[in-house]
């Protein structure tokens, strides 16, 4: 089997770490991989030590979509089987999916194409997960949310949207003595610092750090004075989130850190995980590596988050944009022990049985062949 993973995007996050590790894995199947992403992208970094077979583009001039694009993506896509699509933005007029389908057709190619999406962006096109009727498209939905909704909202018949979860590498996450060790050095809490509330994403409006930062003020004059939240990740909001801090008058009370590769390191030294999100969700992998490494979570009742965080066993959901359900759930997770170490050890087995990346891998592959041998 020849497989293609297309990455339309300069940009490294949750994605591209999982479709870098699906290029060595397929790979290490016996299997010919092409990667066909923008040259000098992050993603075709990740993969130059690999034996993939790499396309690259201008991502800029691509969007013209001239007979050089045209030239490039069909040479990429001609010896493949099957070609996975990530739904992307679209930009300039120009979509990944329906340009990727036009050179199938065009090019008389025999590839099928998968297009594959973990997020809803209600102000997508029904196209954009399939494209052309004339090629053979199939739509992977990496949530279960995903998947209801695209049958749902956009009446993709249901036969053409299959569910697989990514899942995570349980063995890297997994909490061992040496791991918390590590972590308390590399991440230095003030001392006493009970609960350590940890909310790890990008520094923008959607992720609502704002709202749990409000929290924070009611957690800490109240019922958890001693509580202290480390915010991970980086973005456009870093600043107005560091001057709210300090209008609260909460330096002592939060650490900032940049964005990581390696967040096992994060988790041992947090007590509880926090997702405050406003909208526009799946399944955020922060969430199931969290409860891999037994902490549990609170988090916003959005996408596909209640497939991990199950209310009142790995977790407790809240209200979207609730500052009060927010502090109280917090609250009530730390404040009752037994349950908060219920959770600690239900979230690792649930984990381990429902998102073990390593069996994840393998049901993509038997996907993979089954649509390319009906």
């Amino acid at each position: 089997m020849h497989i293609c993973f297309i990455e339309d995007t300069p940009l490294y996050g949750g994605t591209q770490i999982w479709v870098t590790e699906a290029v060595r894995y397929f790979l290490s199947q016996g299997d010919a991989v092409t990667l066909l992403a923008p040259g000098g992208s992050p993603v075709v970094q990740a993969c130059a030590n690999t034996q993939a077979r790499q396309k690259t583009y201008d991502w800029e001039r691509v969007t013209s979509q001239d007979i050089d694009a045209v030239e490039r993506w069909t040479e990429a896509l001609r010896p493949v089987d099957v070609a996975v699509c990530t739904v992307h933005p679209p930009r300039n007029g120009f979509h990944t999916s329906i340009f990727a389908a036009c050179c199938i057709k065009d090019g008389c190619l025999g590839t099928h194409l998968v297009t594959k999406t973990g997020t809803i962006v209600p102000d997508y096109k029904r196209e954009y997960y399939l494209p052309d009727a004339s090629v053979p498209t199939s739509v992977l939905a990496i949530a279960g949310f995903t998947r209801r909704y695209l049958i749902q909202n956009y009446r993709i018949p249901a036969e053409k949207v299959t569910l697989i979860y990514q899942g995570t590498d349980i063995e890297r996450f997994n909490l061992s003595g040496k791991s918390r060790t590590q972590s308390l050095n590399r991440y230095q809490m003030p001392g006493g610092a009970s609960p350590v509330i940890g909310c790890i994403g990008s520094f923008e409006l959607r992720k609502g750090q704002f709202l749990l930062l409000e929290g924070l003020s009611i957690l800490v004059r109240g019922p958890l004075p001693d509580a202290h939240l480390l915010l991970v990740g980086n973005g456009p909001d870093e600043r107005a989130l560091k001057s709210q801090v300090k209008r609260s008058g909460l330096e002592s009370k939060v650490s900032f850190y940049p964005f990581t590769r390696s967040p096992e390191t994060i988790y041992p030294v947090m007590d509880i995980t926090v997702l405050p999100s406003l909208f526009k969700e799946g399944l955020p992998n922060v969430l199931i590596e969290s409860l891999a490494m037994g902490v549990p979570a609170v988090a916003s009742d959005l996408g596909g988050v209640s497939e991990a965080v199950v209310d009142g066993d790995t977790g407790y959901l809240v209200s979207s944009g609730s500052v009060e359900q927010l502090v109280d759930a917090i609250n009530r997770l730390w404040t009752d022990q037994d349950i908060y170490k219920h959770m600690q050890g239900h979230g690792r087995d649930f984990v381990v049985k429902k998102f073990n990346k390593k069996r994840q891998f393998q049901v993509f592959r038997r996907y993979f062949k089954a649509i390319t041998n009906p």
